[in-house]
């Protein structure tokens, strides 16, 4: 077994390029396109990149941009797991960057918040051998139970498994968290999530982290990561 399976978020991201400031009220010409998005996407993606076989297990409505992202995805080389919300539309992010680059974002989350432990099926573990958790489904209390489940099931099969926080923002109980990542082989906190996690944004402070994990890795963007392990610090 090699495969990867990313349990995440999927969905349609509709990206507006535009120069200056929004009048309210008011229009502005801007670049638009379509284009598959979601965390849990995006992994599977950079992961079939690297010639990684992956599965992706998520939950789209019946519509056409959950048949968009899911085509997309295939086409990619990745294989989709998907259940099929039969009365909530595919998760939609309307995209928002200006000329320096800096985006704000309009997400609605969709079927992604109905993802449920029923969506975890054996069929999608199959021939893997490691489960990356996107953490946006672990903190939102309607998918909070899938996400355990997929932790529960990856453990279960005997796979190694890893979360990624992805958003410091939604992390308003840390010890909860922890709590409930414990056993996992490895966290991927970036520097605010860390802050989050530990009060600090100094990559030694994730030692305190090991009591709950196995190795933490600490991504702090075009400052490179720190890996953080029993054995000392590597950045």
């Amino acid at each position: 077994m090699s495969g990867i399976v990313v349990v995440g978020d999927v969905g349609l991201d509709v990206v507006a390029r535009h120069e200056g400031p929004i009048p309210h009220g008011g229009d502005i010409r801007a670049k638009v396109h379509f284009t598959s998005g979601g965390a849990g996407a995006n992994t599977a993606l950079w992961l079939r990149a690297e010639d990684t076989e992956t599965t992706l297990v998520a939950r789209i409505g019946d519509d056409s941009g959950g048949r968009m992202v899911k085509s997309e995805l295939e086409a990619a080389g990745v294989r989709c797991e998907f259940a099929v919300d039969p009365e909530e539309p595919t998760f939609c992010v309307v995209v928002l960057v200006d000329g320096a680059g800096e985006r704000s974002m309009l997400a609605d989350r969709a079927a992604n918040a109905k993802f449920s432990p029923e969506d975890i099926t054996e069929a999608a573990l199959a021939g893997a051998s490691h489960l990356h958790l996107s953490g946006y489904v672990l903190l939102y209390p309607s998918s909070r139970p899938a996400a355990l489940a997929s932790l529960a099931a990856a453990k279960k099969a005997g796979l190694t498994t890893s979360v990624d926080p992805q958003a410091a923002t939604l992390i308003t109980d840390p010890a909860a968290f922890l709590d409930d990542v414990r056993g996992v082989d490895l966290l991927m906190p970036n520097t605010s999530e860390l802050v989050a996690l530990t009060g600090s944004s100094d990559p030694e402070a994730a030692k305190e982290l090991l009591d709950y994990v196995g190795e933490v890795v600490v991504t702090a963007g075009l400052d490179g990561a720190s890996w953080v392990d029993a054995s000392g610090t590597i950045t």
